[in-house]
């Protein structure tokens, strides 16, 4: 099968440059950074080059797109420590070309069953730290590795992992904005047991272009490769890991480990101007940029010019009301379930929509009434190969390099993403053992008449819906090509009231960054 050049969104189009002047460009808008990249067969993104050549590579052995996916998501988990790895939490969207079928993998962990809210509150805690052991929950990367591949992996596992095994044992020049971030992060993560001896070179961070090794990830991801999903959720390295919690002050256990399963979940989208995009249902906020699409449709955008104050007054309005819903809905379903079919319905985004005003801005908002209602760092990467198998995957620790607590001999950082969790009782998102913290990662796929057209996805918290929104309108309002959609400057709205409960509710409209 033959890619269309439309098909496929590189993760690499999200990492913003400053726009090139006008010169540069000899075809193409200003602010495109390079040409579109168009392949025939197959074709890999992420941010890192190395993470992009093993996922070639594999597709070139016979591997599927989901088997490159993997293949890429060890390899940064290696080589982008700050910002993903195996002690951190996993979504996709896989589009199967057998069947024309969207699958969504939810693989995000859970918090430690023996950890309730009491001992925070015993602790006169009133937000979850967000490093040391308490914001630590299970980590569901390596389980939606396997689940993944059982359904859609062609290769062995162990061909998979093999090239970031290699370079975890030889080797590998550091990049520099990971070194920049590395560098960051040592004097805050370096009091936590097991991180300065596994994550710096004498105390400090390795620098730009250094040979950087990591044999204790070597051995825990042969590990994986020889015994499966078990040898991580059930074998040494869960046993590792919960006697390293029990010494060191933390609730994470074996039991809560081989507790763990993910869950494939169903895709859900909206469709705007004849395109169906699609995100995964909470506790993750892809459904925010549904809300905000459906808000927009209601306006011409052929008529309004990019970049314009309406197109950013119409942008900041419609995320305000979508991110309202999202600090009061936005949780573990299986703890509060979210009505999200009606959250995403047309009807209710034209209630919603007759709260924006041509020429005033809204300074509070409340979430809607549905009718009939009962530092983030992170990476992304997304393949297709020859066959048309798409995947778009995004991964991350949380905050940066995680926690901090980096269990001796395993060569990896736990994620912090329990920090999300609110001590309040009551909230949607009150900490409870065995519970889903609120999540910010989300896939995103864009069909089209029942065919794929774009897997698309970026890093940055709560900048990732607006992201996609802006993907969208980019691709379909604007005119640009998949390049410039990506590379277009970008709006971020900041300070609305959060699931986290970091934010008092918002009063005086919230803050908007542009940029140039």
């Amino acid at each position: 099968m033959r890619l269309a050049p439309s098909i496929l969104l590189p993760s690499l189009l999200l990492l913003l440059a400053a726009p090139a002047p006008a010169a540069d460009r000899i075809t193409g808008r200003d602010f495109a950074t390079r040409s579109e990249v168009i392949a025939p067969r197959a074709m890999a993104a992420t941010s890192h080059p190395l993470a992009t050549q093993i996922a070639l590579d594999v597709m070139k052995q016979g591997g599927s797109a989901v088997d490159a996916a993997i293949a890429a998501n060890a390899a940064l988990g290696l080589m982008e420590p700050t910002g993903n790895g195996i002690g951190g939490d996993l979504f996709a969207i896989v589009w199967d070309p057998k069947t024309g079928k969207l699958h969504g993998y939810n693989g995000s962990g859970r918090s430690p069953q023996s950890l309730t809210l009491a001992h925070f509150q015993a602790q006169g805690l009133k937000d979850i730290p967000a490093l040391g052991p308490l914001p630590v929950s299970v980590p569901g990367a390596v389980d939606g590795w396997f689940a993944l591949h059982g359904r859609f992996g062609r290769l062995p596992i162990k061909d998979v992992l093999a090239p970031t095994i290699r370079y975890a044992r030889e080797g590998h020049p550091l990049a520099e904005t990971i070194a920049y971030y590395w560098a960051r992060s040592v004097p805050r993560l370096s009091p936590y047991p097991g991180f300065k001896e596994q994550f710096t070179l004498d105390g400090r961070a390795p620098r730009t272009g250094e040979l950087w090794k990591n044999p204790n990830l070597a051995d825990t991801l042969q590990k994986i490769a020889d015994g499966g999903r078990d040898a991580f959720y059930k074998g040494d390295i869960a046993r590792s890991i919960g006697a390293y919690f029990q010494a060191n002050g933390g609730f994470l256990s074996y039991e809560d480990l081989a507790a763990h399963q993910g869950e494939w979940v169903e895709p859900v989208s909206t469709n705007y101007r004849g395109y169906d995009v699609w995100e995964l249902p909470p506790n993750g906020q892809g459904i925010a940029a549904l809300q905000m699409l459906n808000v927009l449709e209601g306006y011409d955008f052929s008529k309004i010019a990019y970049g314009s104050a309406r197109h950013v007054h119409l942008f900041v309005e419609a995320k305000k009301l979508a991110f309202a819903d999202r600090a009061r809905w936005y949780a573990d379903p299986a703890f509060q379930p979210a009505p999200v079919a009606r959250l995403i319905s047309k009807p209710y985004a034209e209630a919603r929509r007759r709260l924006i005003s041509a020429d005033k801005v809204l300074k509070e908002v409340q979430p809607g009434t549905p009718a009939e209602l009962d530092e983030g760092d992170t990476i992304y990467l997304t393949m297709a190969d020859a066959d048309g198998m798409m995947v778009s995957l995004i991964q991350s620790n949380y905050r940066g390099m995680g926690s901090g607590m980096a269990p001796p001999g395993l060569g990896f950082i736990l994620q912090d993403r329990g920090e999300m969790f609110v001590l309040k009782p009551g909230h949607p998102n009150s900490y409870a053992p065995g519970k889903r913290p609120f999540q910010t990662i989300i896939p995103a796929f864009i069909t089209k008449d029942g065919k794929p057209f774009a897997s698309f996805g970026l890093m940055g918290g709560a900048m990732q819906p607006q992201g996609h929104v802006q993907i969208v309108m980019n691709l379909v309002d604007f005119g640009m090509n998949l390049q410039e959609a990506g590379d277009a400057p970008r709006i971020q709205h900041e300070n609305d009231t959060e699931p986290t409960g970091q934010n008092t509710a918002m009063s005086d409209g919230g803050v908007v960054q542009l940029e140039t």
